[in-house]
């Protein structure tokens, strides 16, 4: 798709703020290394420009104190000197895409070179000071174009297919050197000055950062082979590598630069480096780079744990109106409920332990297509309204979501998920509704949204991810139109270069007289006239002004009911006129009453380091009332836990859920001894589901603290990614956060620092902690916390941890000195495929045995050839992982256990985080906090949660087995308490 120049910048500079600091609320802290900077020498060898941690600093050549030239707010990344000296042109993120920027060495004249949607990267200078070539996808992957300083003229100078990226100029400026990506031949290339292409060095190895040497006899590059990241020499005429730098240093992927004809600086092992042609010697040059953080104290949200009184039912998924627009169809507490326009009282149309969701009526109104976890898997499920007769039409291996009626009734398009059911990736099919006979529509689609048919039935629209390049995976949502004719796929748009509303169920929705699309943009409701093939024919309309999910259409084509944040609302088309749907729905708070007593043998409570041995725990309803030595004959239910051990329930601090999951998600949280769950972006109305049914005892599981969508920038990649379009937008779901009680408000890899920082202060009035993928500055205005130590990065390389899984000082000194809450998801990053690798007996744990089919472990295992893949020392340098996170507890780092499950599956993951801690340097007690009391504390319940003590809720477990001494005992569960009340392994594992 040809991308467009005039999209209109939304805000630049609506949120352009300087941090500030009150003197008394900072914290100074001077770094002196640095993870994955870049550095340049000044052509006059006096000056190193580095970039470490996303501001462009100066240091002294022979080291000393380094000065900042740009502000924090930047991400500027990757300087490159001006011939004359007096300029550094970079990359940097302000406006919320990476432009090239410029600025002089006295760090006063700051200019834009590039502007527009696209991603311009890694600029480097001629040595005349006449152009700048850099890296960008402007023209549908990544190619190499060069700009002209005095007169800002571009001109693409690579048009492979492929991905090119990493030029640089030759030192007589006749030439360039370039990584491309090319199927048949990737590895280094030459372009000379007529345009002619010269392959260097064919190779699938990972490449980065290529320079020519002063002479222009050889280019020095960034390899990235199995386990090593390292400096490789190729001569200018071609030929294989030579590795310079020894095996186990740690190479980072920029440019090289010299400090006169056989000596060069590079960045290596989080230090600035020196190195002669032909010796093995090197020597590093000192810094110091000093930077202020902030840890300001806010009121965090309060929680009523206690309480029994009714409360609104927020978690309304997927309400649907019925053609007649008499009646809508929603799903809520885990059933399907019918509200009659008038009557403000819903009533449920399925009653039963099981999961039932996203309800759609047929054509004619007398009928519901539902999805229904009731025979094991999420199937597809048809009822008849009036006779309450069931049906089940699908019955596939995995799970299905996402149904729509065809116009005529006949068929019902769904989506056949993954068999790990990670983030909803879906394959297009349909279903007869009169024979069952099942096809397949169209391969898979990346987290979709649901299927809308035309009116004649021959296309069904969706909203899918158009990405911008292949090198990075972020794009927009446009609408994808899938014949089911044969012909092939086409992306449209009524805003071309505009992200649509979270998929999922918010569009493009196809009127049934076929003349219009309904969508949502920038968190508000937007109608398209659209042709019988569904191309938009003219303007969009804004049809509200305040925030709209899950549009439907009426019958007649006149009317969308939608959900405005809490509240149902129905719009006219031709007017706009909005009137609220009353809707009167409560649910109670589950509260035990009655006393237990468990009397352990071991208990540890979450803070001491030895057990306390032979005592009671006695409850009183849902709390402890006191733990004292074991006495016979009190007063209560008794539990025999003489021979076991007791610890705190477990939180699970970064997973992603949602219905596909179905009702035995919660009972395997419990099962695996996780009475709490931090869910960092879900579909809010998904999560507030999760959280009422399980609250109000509809079906067990754990506590859930929650927030809505990734709150991301313009460009997103998950479909649960809300593409922040303008100020408005930002403020319209900040005020879903409030009205919806999120835990948390999450940002994502594309939200500009100042937008960020705008997010953070909010959410601090409201009581909400923030976290995201940044340490810095996101900690310096006060983010509480930090998601994976590698993770995504919009810089296709992390500030945390380099490609060889080493983090160095200013990662460490930055997260102890900050207390930035940490979870690392090391069990995401290699170490549940390590553990699974050592251990034959690894997945005979019997809640796995339980809850998971046994072609799991082979797909479990196809997952970490395929990241092993993506990520070269993905296994191989785990142990490096571990080292950091163990630097990081020694510190004084507050890090806690999450795994960004079901990438590695749910429960299961947990236990594997807290082993690899411990096979990684960690005592069990060490692993055992970061799971309970410092989890509770990140999370903003530690009054309440995390440790075992008198007046807290009454959430432990029994397990077998010792584990302050064998971590892998933790997961030995024999009971479960959650919120005092008691659940038997056996009882877990069996389906209601």
């Amino acid at each position: 798709m040809i991308r467009l120049l005039c999209f209109l910048l939304m805000g630049v500079g609506v949120f352009r703020a300087e941090l500030s600091l009150a003197a008394a609320d900072s914290l100074a802290v001077t770094l002196t290394e640095g993870t994955n900077m870049a550095a340049a020498v000044s052509p006059d060898k006096r000056t190193l420009a580095i970039d470490l941690q996303g501001t462009i600093w100066l240091v002294p050549v022979a080291g000393g104190v380094a000065r900042p030239i740009t502000d924090a707010l930047g991400d500027c990344r990757q300087p490159a000197w001006s011939p004359d000296g007096n300029w550094l042109v970079f990359h940097a993120f302000w406006d919320g895409t990476y432009h090239i920027w410029m600025v002089n060495r006295q760090g006063t004249q700051r200019k834009q070179l590039t502007t527009g949607v696209y991603d311009d990267r890694e600029p480097h200078w001629s040595p005349d000071g006449k152009r700048i070539v850099f890296s960008s996808d402007r023209s549908g992957n990544y190619d190499i174009w060069q700009l002209a300083v005095d007169s800002g003229q571009l001109t693409q100078l690579t048009k492979n297919s492929a991905n090119e990226y990493n030029p640089a100029f030759s030192p007589d400026g006749t030439q360039l050197v370039y990584v491309s990506e090319r199927t048949e031949a990737p590895g280094l290339y030459r372009l000379d000055a007529r345009g002619t292409e010269t392959q260097l060095m064919n190779t699938p190895t990972r490449l980065a950062a290529p320079a020519w040497s002063p002479d222009g006899t050889r280019v020095f590059v960034n390899a990235q082979t199995k386990g090593q990241s390292g400096l490789m020499a190729v001569a200018a005429d071609g030929g294989n590598g030579t590795m310079l730098t020894p095996a186990d240093e740690d190479v980072f992927p920029f440019r090289v630069s010299w400090l006169s004809a056989d000596e060069y600086v590079y960045t290596a092992d989080g230090k600035l480096l020196k190195r002669k042609v032909g010796q093995t010697g090197v020597t590093a040059i000192p810094f110091q780079a000093t930077v202020a953080i902030a840890r300001r104290n806010y009121q965090r949200k309060q929680y009523d744990f206690t309480t029994t009184s009714p409360r609104p039912v927020r978690g309304i998924k997927g309400p649907a109106v019925s053609p007649d627009g008499r009646q809508i169809a929603f799903a809520a507490l885990g059933d399907i409920w019918l509200l009659t326009k008038g009557n403000p009282q819903p009533r449920a149309l399925t009653n039963d332990p099981y999961l039932d969701a996203e309800p759609v009526w047929s054509p004619d109104g007398s009928k519901l297509a539902f999805v229904s976890d009731r025979q094991g898997n999420m199937d597809l499920w048809i009822q008849d309204v009036q006779t309450k007769q069931l049906t089940r039409v699908v019955d596939l291996p995995d799970d299905v979501n996402l149904p729509s009626w065809s116009p005529d009734g006949s068929r019902v398009a769904f989506y056949q998920g993954d068999a790990r059911n990670v983030w909803g990736r879906g394959t297009l099919h349909t279903v007869d509704v009169k024979t069952g006979k099942v096809e397949k529509c169209h391969e898979s689609v990346f987290v979709p949204s649901q299927p809308s048919w035309s009116p004649d039935g021959r296309y069904i629209a969706l909203s899918a991810l158009d990405v911008y390049s292949s090198r990075y995976r972020e794009g927009v949502s446009e609408i994808l139109l899938v014949s089911l004719e044969g012909k092939p796929d086409r992306y449209v748009s009524p805003v071309p270069e505009r992200t649509l509303g979270t998929r999922g169920k918010n569009g493009p929705i196809w009127s049934p007289d076929g003349r219009m699309m309904a969508y949502i943009l920038d968190g508000v409701l937007w109608t398209v006239p659209v042709d019988a093939e569904g191309n938009p024919t003219g303007a969009p309309k804004q049809l509200t002004r305040e925030l709209a999910d899950v549009p439907t259409w009426t019958g007649d084509s006149k009317h969308l009911v939608f959900m405005a944040t809490d509240t149902l609302k129905q719009v006219s088309v031709a007017d706009g006129r909005i009137e609220t749907i009353p809707l009167r729905f409560t649910w109670q708070p589950r509260q035990p009453a009655g006393q237990l007593v468990v009397h352990a043998g071991r208990l540890f409570d979450g803070r001491s380091k030895a057990y306390r041995t032979n005592v009671d725990v006695l409850i009183e309803g849902n709390r402890i009332r006191a733990i004292e030595p074991h006495k016979p004959g009190r007063s209560g239910r008794l539990i025999d836990a003489s021979d076991k051990t007791v610890i705190p329930g477990l939180f699970e601090m970064h997973t992603h859920q949602n219905a596909m999951c179905g009702e035995p998600q919660g009972r395997l949280w419990l099962s695996y001894g996780i009475t709490s769950v931090r869910e960092p972006g879900a579909d809010p109305y998904d999560a507030l589901e999760r959280k009422e049914a399980w609250a109000s005892g509809r079906r067990w599981g754990p506590r859930q603290f929650f927030t809505g969508g990734l709150t991301d920038g313009t460009r997103i990649y998950y479909g649960l990614a809300t593409s922040i379009g303008s100020a408005a937008h930002l403020d319209l779901e900040l005020n879903r956060a409030v009205r919806l009680d999120f835990d948390l408000i999450k940002t994502y890899v594309r939200m500009p620092d100042d937008r960020q920082q705008y997010i953070t202060q909010f959410a601090h009035a409201h009581g909400l902690p923030v976290s995201s993928h940044e340490i810095f500055p996101a900690m310096r205005y006060e983010v509480d916390a930090v998601e994976h130590i590698g993770g995504t990065s919009r810089r296709g390389y992390s500030p945390k941890i380099t490609a060889m899984n080493r983090t160095y000082q200013d990662v460490i000194e930055l997260l102890a000195k900050s207390q930035m809450n940490i979870t690392p998801t090391a069990s995401l990053q290699g170490g549940f495929f390590v553990l699974a690798n050592r251990d034959t007996s690894f997945f005979s744990n019997r809640q796995f045995r339980a809850f998971y089919p046994e072609t799991y472990a082979g797909t479990l295992q196809a997952g970490a050839a395929q990241f092993a893949k993506i990520n070269p020392g993905y296994l191989t340098n785990f142990g490096n992982l571990q080292q950091d996170v163990k630097a990081l507890i020694k510190a004084g780092a507050h890090v806690t256990t999450g795994t960004d499950s079901p990438f590695v599956p749910y429960g299961m993951s947990l236990h594997t985080e807290l082993q690899s801690f411990v096979d990684g340097g960690l005592t069990p007690y060490e692993a055992l906090r970061s799971a309970t009391l410092w989890a509770a504390e990140a999370v903003g319940v530690s009054q309440d949660l995390g440790s075992l003590e008198p007046g807290k809720l009454a959430d432990l477990v029994i397990v077998a087995g010792d584990p302050l001494t064998t971590i892998r005992d933790a997961w030995n569960v024999e009971m479960v308490i959650k919120n005092g009340e008691t659940h038997t392994i056996d009882d877990l594992l069996k389906k209601p």
